[in-house]
């Protein structure tokens, strides 16, 4: 496609300019990673090299976040561009959900294959597949990621804590006999005795086995402990398919989601428990992909995007990673679910030797939903008219270095319908009392004002992991001086809360869908 001059000139501000061959881009979008899981950013319980090298040789983000405090809506606005809760996407799909994102949806991988990319999404979806529910794992998973602009898929269908714990490979579960006249056919089952047929392995935090069974060979592939180095090697053998063309690839890792099984060689490696482990393990998967990149001589021709789907979750083994030390979200309160910090603000790193200066850091605030209006820069390939637009074009902050904040305004939304969050500036705005996540003090999940009573963090609305019957209807907090979110400032600056009240209130108006051409 040809540039414009104007857009043409200032590509050549970049670096690694398209006059020769495009940079391949990969996204590794890692699930449930909290603000203090890395060691780049101060954990000190676990080792994280392989992650760090990104950081040391590229610019990590400070303030980085995920389009909400959960995993599928994030997903699905990392892929459109826009906020979930604009289609009332607040919480994650399971396995009977159809796929969320209409098939003419225009997605980032849809701009990528127009810019003459090979397009591929290794590891977990978490979307849905068909266009009906319940969906029949028994027939061709379609509508899916292929017919959202990808080439390959290949992973795990919904998440490793929920069946059916199979893979998925394009638009068939891997190993399933599909043809009813086989002998060996062996259909999934929905039926009050699917669970009875124990086709998958019992562990703590892996959930609802009971909920499908059937195809026993499918699930016979599927090894809890294996599934994360299984998932990088596909996403290495891509890069090996794919290395002669310029590639984008998504690979969403499903970890450091629960459960915690880390392969044998990373058990008992950190000092955070399993939880550690996991973490451990992922970042030598990253470091499988970056050596394949140096072993082809891509490295320099590669963007690297690290980031996560929210913060953090507090379910048991993360507890217990606590107790030994390793605070999960660093500083900031709250976790995944909730609105506060904790909920969003995730890890955040980019490499592109040559265009991103290495060692640097930056304080813009930056998501993942900015992902396609970026690539449409760095690409050189305009969105066409009718594409969601709520992402910003962050290609400055990653190759230069912006005076001024690029992104005026972020909208995150927690797990509870009951208020969005809101942040400008220094401020961050929470449109309603509490956290509007999960809420609880002990058990598989700790968050809300509930979880001070477990970390001892402080909040000037809690009292005893109880919001006061005094404090403030919404929140507002400077997080230049307080990045804590300890007090809530709401009184003191009634003309922020108003703005940032009105500014909120332009986002009830749906947005135009976004289609393909």
């Amino acid at each position: 496609m040809k540039l414009t001059t104007i857009l043409a000139a200032s590509l050549l501000l970049v670096g690694n300019s398209f006059a020769g061959k495009k940079p391949n881009v990969i996204l590794i979008y890692a699930d449930d990673l909290g603000y203090g899981d890395l060691s780049c950013y101060g954990a000190t319980k676990v080792k994280t090299p392989r992650i760090d090298s990104l950081a040391t040789g590229g610019r990590l983000f400070t303030d980085g976040h995920s389009p909400s405090a959960v995993c599928t809506p994030s997903r699905y606005s990392l892929l459109t561009g826009q906020y979930p809760f604009r289609k009332n996407i607040y919480a994650p799909i399971f396995l009977k959900k159809p796929l969320i994102i209409p098939e003419d949806t225009f997605t980032v991988a849809d701009l990528m294959k127009e810019a003459g990319y090979k397009t591929g999404i290794v590891g977990k979806w978490h979307l849905g597949f068909q266009d009906k529910a319940p969906v029949d794992w028994n027939a061709p998973l379609k509508p899916g990621p292929l017919e959202l602009g990808f080439d390959y898929y290949y992973g795990v269908p919904t998440v490793n804590s929920h069946p059916p714990f199979v893979y998925v490979e394009n638009h068939h579960v891997v190993g399933h006999i599909y043809d009813p006249e086989s002998p060996d056919y062996d259909p999934f089952s929905y039926d009050e005795d699917a669970g009875k047929q124990g086709y998958t392995k019992e562990l703590h935090e892996k959930m609802n086995l009971d909920d499908i069974g059937g195809s026993k060979a499918a699930h016979a592939l599927y090894k809890d402990e294996e599934v994360g180095l299984h998932l990088a090697g596909k996403a290495v053998d891509w890069i090996d398919a794919n290395k002669e063309d310029p590639f984008f690839l998504i690979f969403a890792s499903t970890h450091i989601h629960h459960p915690f099984t880390p392969a044998p060689q990373f058990q008992g490696t950190s000092e955070a428990g399993p939880y550690g482990d996991f973490l451990q393990e992922l970042d030598h998967i990253v470091g499988m992909i970056l050596d394949k990149l140096d072993a082809e001589g891509l490295t320099d021709d590669t963007l690297i995007i690290f980031t996560a789907d929210n913060g953090a979750m507090l379910n048991e083994t993360a507890q217990e990673a606590w107790k030994l030390g390793h605070h999960m979200n660093g500083p900031l309160l709250g976790f995944k679910s909730d609105a506060w910090e904790g909920g969003h603000r995730v890890p955040f790193i980019a490499k592109w030797p040559g265009s991103i200066p290495a060692g640097t850091r930056s304080d813009q605030l930056i998501c993942a939903i900015d992902l396609m209006a970026t690539m449409s820069t760095f690409t050189g390939t305009p969105l066409p008219s009718n594409a969601y637009k709520d992402g910003i074009d962050m290609s400055e902050a990653f190759t230069g270095n912006p005076g001024e904040p690029i992104r005026d305004h972020l909208v995150c939304a927690p797990l509870g319908r009951s208020f969005l969050m809101i942040r400008k500036g220094k401020w961050a705005y929470l449109a309603g009392k509490g956290s509007a996540g999960w809420n609880k003090a002990t058990g598989h999940v700790v968050s809300g004002p509930r979880s001070t009573m477990f970390t001892g963090y402080e909040n000037s609305d809690t009292v005893n992991g109880v919001i006061s019957k005094d404090a403030p209807p919404a929140q507002l907090y400077d997080l230049e001086k307080d990045l804590s979110q300890t007090t809530n400032v709401y009184n003191e600056y009634p003309e922020v809360v108003k703005e940032l009240d009105a500014l909120l209130e332009t986002y009830k108006a749906p947005a135009k869908r976004s289609k393909r051409k």
